[in-house]
């Protein structure tokens, strides 16, 4: 029925290498990611401001 898969699927490409997978990361490195976002933030927030 539901056989022709054409679109596209940019994010299995992105999610197929083991460097760049949120699942394969442990605790700490997701929260040391999130600080470091979290950091640029606050960082384009000051700029703005400044």
């Amino acid at each position: 029925m539901h056989r022709d898969h054409h679109h596209h699927h940019p994010a299995r490409a992105i999610a197929s290498t083991p460097s760049f997978s949120l699942l394969r990361l442990s605790a700490w490195e997701r929260i040391a990611g999130a600080g470091v976002v979290l950091g640029v933030l606050w960082l384009l927030v000051f700029l703005v401001l400044a």
